[in-house]
């Protein structure tokens, strides 16, 4: 087994007491002293800070970049303005996910790309592969790019008294450039907790300095992956190897609305979904207690019969109960006050079935204003 790759920023957590796991090759925080819990909660009311450094960063620029990127991703990005930001997909040519990620538009004919940590040797790759010999040159920065990932109501308070202007942080979904503590920094508005947040890119070697600084700042607190993950499920958001798969399409995951199949653009996969029905149905289930259903678990019908999987699923803390995202077939497909049967252990927990998002109350589209 491959000896797992470690962040720049890895004794520091170390140092913070962080409970350290496994995740897609790399030895990452799940949680600090405080637990999941608390740091869940703090990123809600105030600003937590995640090492994000394991993330895999691609830059595709040229005079045919935007152009060849529009038919391998299966969202478009040419008619994303410069400094706009879509959440995309790399599909296989059966419509399957390979990955979601991010795509940033920095120039006109430059994109910047960010995709799973698991994903990024394939997905660079995949892009590579499928690139003219021409007019589009690929760069895998991921060795060289630190993210830190600011996220709560207070984060542009944070950055604002770092010294930076509010003309410096960009919309919801854009990105801009701008100065940190003298570090030349890409900033944007985007996370998966459904607050207010900014993903900070940035040269690896200076990691150190801005964890140290976010670190010093009132009302920062570190968090790690198990609370990024309680956050993400409180939105509802599907993630790669839990609702986003190559053996199911975007229609299988939750993700179908955002895919545009009535457009002329012509992208890797299209052919396939024009001909592929959706097979799964993808629910949101609230549980009536704290105990929580785990991914894997059987999803059954008031009949007690098996209809899916569950994909997602922990105790919520905002939500002071239980939750779970799930896959079912399509032939189940249930509605916002169906009841079903989730498993956990030798337990069958009852639960409704939800519209998504679980939660409601997010600060993430929030105009940013100056103070009177």
């Amino acid at each position: 087994m491959a000896a797992l790759k470690n962040t720049p920023i890895v004794e520091y957590h170390i140092e913070l007491g962080a409970k350290m796991v496994p995740t897609s090759g790399w030895n990452m925080p799940l949680h600090y002293g405080e637990g999941i819990i608390a740091e869940h909660r703090h990123t809600r009311k105030a600003c937590s800070v995640f090492d994000m450094c394991h993330k895999g960063e691609f830059r595709i620029a040229g005079p045919e970049a935007v152009r060849a990127m529009d038919r391998i991703l299966a969202r478009p990005v040419a008619d994303l303005p410069v400094g706009g930001c879509r959440y995309n997909f790399l599909l296989d040519d059966d419509g399957g996910v390979r990955d979601d990620l991010l795509a940033f538009r920095m120039a006109d004919d430059d994109l910047f790309l960010v995709v799973n940590a698991g994903n990024t040797f394939a997905d660079a790759n995949w892009i590579r592969e499928r690139l003219p010999e021409r007019g589009a040159e690929f760069y895998d920065l991921s060795a060289d790019i630190a993210m830190l990932d600011l996220q709560g109501p207070r984060s542009a308070d944070v950055l604002l008294e770092l010294g930076m202007k509010l003309s410096d942080l960009p919309g919801h979904f854009h990105v801009s450039l701008a100065d940190l503590d003298g570090i030349r920094c890409i900033i944007s508005r985007t996370g998966c907790t459904g607050e207010l947040g900014f993903e900070i890119y940035f040269d690896a070697e200076y990691a150190d300095q801005l964890w140290d600084l976010f670190l010093s700042t009132d009302p920062v607190m570190p968090a790690g992956l198990g609370a990024r993950d309680t956050l993400r499920l409180e939105m509802g958001y599907p993630v790669h190897d839990h609702e986003l798969h190559r053996e199911w399409s975007p229609f299988d995951s939750g993700a179908g609305s955002l895919i545009d199949l009535e457009s002329e653009r012509d992208f890797i996969g299209k052919a396939a979904l024009l001909q592929r029905k959706a097979t799964r149905q993808l629910i949101a289930v609230e549980l009536e207690g704290r105990r929580a259903s785990r991914p894997g678990s059987a999803v059954l019908n008031e009949r007690e019969e098996i209809i899916g999987v569950v994909t997602s699923g922990s105790f919520c803390p905002t939500l002071e109960k239980a939750a779970a995202l799930c896959s079912i077939e399509i032939d189940c497909a249930k509605v916002p006050g169906d009841r079903v049967l989730l498993e956990a252990g030798d337990v069958r927990l009852p639960g409704t079935v939800v519209e998504r998002p679980f939660y409601r109350n997010g600060t993430a589209k929030e105009k940013l204003e100056p103070e009177a």
